[in-house]
């Protein structure tokens, strides 16, 4: 685009050029200075209109901002049911979990004491120490222009005491899974699988001694059996003594701990030394003839401090009751 310029005391014509980025550049600042003038206009006209009340442009301007403001209440209020719904489902959810918890507790051996300091403090006082108030009572009858939806701080309340409960039940499952821990190790550490396959010969009690003739108590368990069979330990523990024996020949003994002591006599050869920790079920020697024996067999014995005891109690297929009156045995735990 080219403006010519004339003058009559010019000596010469003027020419101006203007590209046309130019002219959009300025199409585009007028438009930029358009808007800035239209909102200064609303900022000093409408505003100062709506609060000095002016005749005409007051109520247009509070129809415009009270339409907004209802709009913004809607969706608030949609967004708070929606919210007191979820929050409402996630309460019930967590009352079930609560109750399968404390079940689980139970199951777990965990006393209702216990479980005391996981919940809140003032629940647990007001249900020690019960508090006297003063008769009240009546039919209920809700004010009419009171909230019929909860609020958005009673709904942070209930999402932070959501929270906190959410806490104190994964309290209550890592107690119990310490406990079935507990037990579980107890049950590992506790005879109860056969030293050797197969059936018993003398069990515990008093019997005709082989040798003597006359009435004597026998400590253990005699598993008659080819020399060389595998014997097994009966429970994990460690390996106290290894040594030979007049009457048992050679003789190991596991230690399990809490004073419960396993004895395999009359080996032909053991496995493991002195100092050697075994689990249950691996093999620690082998069947013999050693010692004051009238032919090849395990005899098997179950110390607790020292004093024998019945192997079949731990051996026996039912053998959950004697395990778990060990376990609780005061005297014995560390």
């Amino acid at each position: 685009m080219q403006i010519l310029f004339t003058h009559g005391r010019l000596a010469r014509s003027r020419v101006l050029q203007i590209a046309g980025w130019q002219i959009a550049l300025a199409v585009a600042l007028g438009a930029v200075m358009l808007m800035m003038v239209s909102g200064a206009t609303y900022h000093l006209v409408f505003l100062k209109a709506a609060r000095e009340g002016w005749p005409v442009v007051a109520p247009l301007v509070r129809l415009i901002v009270r339409d907004e403001i209802e709009q913004r209440e809607r969706f608030m209020r949609e967004n708070l049911d929606a919210l007191a719904e979820r929050v409402g489902t996630l309460q019930a959810q967590f009352v079930k979990m609560q109750a399968v918890g404390d079940r689980v507790a139970g199951l777990a051996g965990v006393k209702a004491e216990e479980l005391a300091p996981l919940r809140q403090p003032g629940a647990a006082a007001s249900a020690a120490t019960p508090v006297r108030r003063s008769g009240s009572g009546g039919p209920f009858w809700p004010w009419p222009g009171g909230p019929t939806r909860p609020s958005l701080a009673q709904l942070h309340e209930s999402v932070g005491l959501l929270e906190a409960g959410s806490q104190q039940q994964s309290d209550v499952w890592l107690l119990a899974e310490s406990r079935l821990l507990e037990s579980r190790l107890v049950g590992l550490l506790v005879p109860s699988i056969a030293p050797v396959d197969g059936t018993v010969g003398s069990g515990f009690g008093f019997r005709t001694d082989p040798f003597t003739g006359r009435a004597a108590l026998h400590t253990g368990l005699d598993f008659p059996a080819e020399i060389g069979t595998p014997i097994v330990a009966a429970a994990g523990g460690l390996v106290s003594a290894r040594e030979w024996h007049p009457a048992y020949g050679h003789v190991l003994e596991i230690d399990h701990g809490n004073g419960l002591v396993t004895r395999y006599a009359h080996c032909s050869e053991i496995d493991v030394a002195v100092g050697a920790l075994v689990r249950k079920g691996q093999r620690v020697a082998r069947v013999g003839n050693s010692g004051r024996s009238t032919g090849p067999h395990l005899h098997f014995e179950v110390l607790v401090a020292g004093v024998p005891q019945d192997p079949a109690r731990f051996l026996a297929a039912a053998a959950v009751a004697p395990m778990r009156e060990f376990a609780q045995r005061p005297g014995l735990r560390r």
